[in-house]
């Protein structure tokens, strides 16, 4: 094809370009419909590529050139648009040839949207074959957040819980007062670590040991009774309420258990055989356990007559910690002699023998959401909370608090467990179990925190030091909901004397 002939056509070729490579049905201008092109064509305007008479010629001309179908490519979501093409100069044919050549080529290279678009002369309310000024920029289709798009509330909604989860946020740590809500006065409150002075009935009585007497405080109304007096030549060393609440047991320096009824303050029993001071006292359902100096544990009974109906053996130095456990199937001790010994209903021999403290067990605690998990801390020389498996004799896990352990309580409402601590912070530590994670620090007491109770309902704790105080602590939320328990004016913040 020369010169002339591409003129006419109304189409630039390359010089090399046979005519018989392209084939274009002409179109007049009059005989095209611009606001219809589509509709007024053949559905095929334009001819495939035939080969040339020389296939190898017409191979490298025009393998460079072939544009694959892009029909369902959805390029029609990049506003990729062009300037239209000038006319040529000295272009044959007129400029309707082109134009309608230019909108052909388009609908076939970018569907039949992009065809109208440019038939009508407009993009998206632009002046007439502007240039586009979003060039390569993803437009979002209207239809991605519609009800069949993977993305559309319907399918990460309600349905499968994911939409709930990732839209609510997270819960804000519980808060956990700082201060104590009450203080009460406690003179001659002993600053022994191995004694255990203080405890909390289940009808909401405190007992506490100050000197040679017992007083009990009503926490309901403040009431303060005077029990016992044991006289000048003997001293409190441990107290225990029975479960019911009614009988309180004193441990006596003279090695003496005695057990009172609390609301009678009538002495019901006295009961020998240790040889001295009984610091440690432990009920279960039906035994009395009591723990000396002199190295023994002895088991009293109520129902029979006589002292004690058995006598353990085991440790080498005094025992200051003891605890049942809740079933009634376990007795754990700790003693000076670094050892946490775990004793059955029968035996009169340790099952378990736990040596891995390098200081004094007091601290002891069975834990009452998971049968025979048992926690244990250590005194100065140890500093650790150490976690056992009593069925398996293992430990679970090991915490250094960096103070002198002196008690152990777990919550009855959450899995968490409260720790006392002397040297050398006088703390006291709220732990979640079993990341072990820090709930609240709380200070206030000018010496080591050696005494912990709970009250019935397990969201007060009362600590005592030998700073002659016992505070009172809102630590663990309540059983129905996650909120501390709020001061009422009976349990204003004030101080008071216990005696």
């Amino acid at each position: 094809m020369d010169t002339a002939q591409r003129r006419k056509s109304g189409i630039n070729l390359p010089a090399s370009m046979s005519g018989t490579c392209l084939r274009l049905e002409t179109f007049s201008s009059s005989s095209i419909n611009l606001s219809s092109p589509i509709k007024s064509m053949s559905p095929r305007t334009i001819s495939n590529l035939s080969a040339s008479s020389s296939p190898s010629k017409s191979t490298s001309l025009c393998s460079d050139r072939f544009i694959p179908c892009r029909s369902s490519s959805r390029l029609h979501t990049f506003g990729l648009m062009e300037k239209a093409s000038p006319v040529k100069e000295g272009g044959g044919g007129g400029g309707g040839g082109s134009e309608a050549y230019s909108r052909l080529l388009k609908t076939e290279l970018f569907g039949t949207d992009f065809g109208c678009d440019f038939a009508a002369g407009t993009v998206k309310g632009r002046s007439p074959m502007s240039p586009s000024k979003n060039m390569l920029r993803f437009r979002t289709e209207q239809h991605s957040s519609g009800p069949n798009s993977p993305f559309s509330p319907s399918i990460l909604g309600q349905e499968n819980g994911l939409s709930s989860e990732v839209s609510t946020p997270p819960k804000p740590p519980r808060k956990v007062p700082k201060t104590p809500h009450k203080v009460l006065d406690a003179p001659s409150l002993q600053d022994d670590f191995y004694l255990n002075v203080v405890d909390w009935s289940s009808q909401n009585v405190l007992a506490v040991g100050l000197g040679t007497c017992v007083y009990l405080w009503s926490a309901s109304n403040s009431k303060v009774t005077k029990l016992c007096d044991l006289g000048p030549n003997d001293s409190v060393s441990s107290v225990q309420w029975t479960r019911e609440g009614s009988y309180v047991s004193i441990g006596t320096n003279l090695g003496q258990v005695q057990v009172w009824d609390g609301t009678q303050c009538k002495r019901l029993r006295t009961m020998g055989g240790h040889q001295t001071r009984t610091g440690v006292l432990a009920w279960s359902s039906r035994i009395l356990s009591s723990g000396s100096r002199d190295r023994t544990i002895l088991q009293h009974d109520l129902r029979v007559p006589s002292d004690y109906i058995s006598k353990l053996v085991g440790h080498k130095s005094e025992i200051c910690g003891l605890k049942w456990s809740h079933d009634d199937r376990e007795l754990a001790s700790g003693g000076n002699d670094n050892q946490l010994l775990v004793w059955n209903q029968h035996s009169q021999q340790p099952i378990l023998k736990l040596t891995e403290h390098t200081a004094a067990v007091k601290a002891i605690a069975w834990s009452p959401h998971q049968n025979s998990i048992l926690a244990s801390g250590g005194g100065t020389a140890d500093r650790c909370i150490r976690f056992w498996n009593t069925t398996t004799g293992n430990q679970l896990n090991s915490v250094d608090t960096g103070s002198q352990v002196c008690n152990l309580m777990w919550s009855k409402n959450v899995n968490e467990l409260v720790s006392t601590h002397g040297y050398s912070q006088n703390q006291i530590m709220v732990w979640k179990y079993p990341s072990m994670a820090k709930v609240a620090t709380l200070t206030g007491h000018s010496l080591r925190v050696l005494y912990l109770a709970m009250s019935p309902d397990g969201q007060t704790i009362v600590t005592g030091a030998g700073d002659e105080t016992l505070r009172f602590w809102n630590v663990f939320p309540s059983v129905k909901t996650p909120t501390p328990v709020k001061d009422t004016g009976l349990w204003s913040l004030g101080r008071t004397q216990i005696r």
